[in-house]
């Protein structure tokens, strides 16, 4: 039996976890879910780390929703940068999934997108484990998870 791993933060204002677990139990059998959560952002790459490590999971999700200041950027980038560390370290695929609160003009649309967000990801994460050719199908063009597609580039 595989693992996904979602790991979240209580400093997101929208439970992001929940919607993944959701859209993955929609997705198939075969796996199962170990949730980690952790206060902010900056804790994901541990938190990834030890559902690698001490749970055996076979792909994490790493869920968070930074601030809207210069500050949060940089704490989202810096948080960014570990998960991307610790997926070199362990040779796993980590999701990343950030919603930034200024992507939204409102808390509507940014529960909106959060919600969305973290289910695409979720379908993502379960073709990376059970269907990597759905992915490949899809190269090239422009989906994006929340907002539309951007499409393909037209020659």
């Amino acid at each position: 039996m595989k693992l996904i791993g979602i790991a979240d933060t209580t400093f997101a204002r929208v439970d992001m976890g929940a919607q993944a677990i959701n859209e993955l139990k929609n997705m198939g059998t075969g796996f199962k879910v170990v949730r980690y959560t952790v206060p902010g952002i900056k804790d994901l790459p541990v938190a990834c780390k030890k559902l690698f490590e001490e749970q055996g999971c076979d792909i994490v999700m790493a869920l968070g929703m930074p601030g809207a200041k210069a500050i949060d950027r940089q704490c989202a980038h810096e948080a960014s940068t570990g998960l991307i560390g610790c997926q070199l370290m362990v040779g796993k695929h980590i999701i990343e999934v950030f919603v930034h609160e200024d992507e939204a003009s409102n808390e509507k649309d940014l529960a909106w997108l959060a919600e969305r967000r973290a289910r695409e990801h979720a379908r993502n994460a379960y073709n990376l484990l059970f269907r990597p050719e759905e992915l490949s199908k899809n190269a090239g063009k422009g989906l994006r998870q929340g907002y539309e597609d951007a499409g393909p580039a037209r020659e």
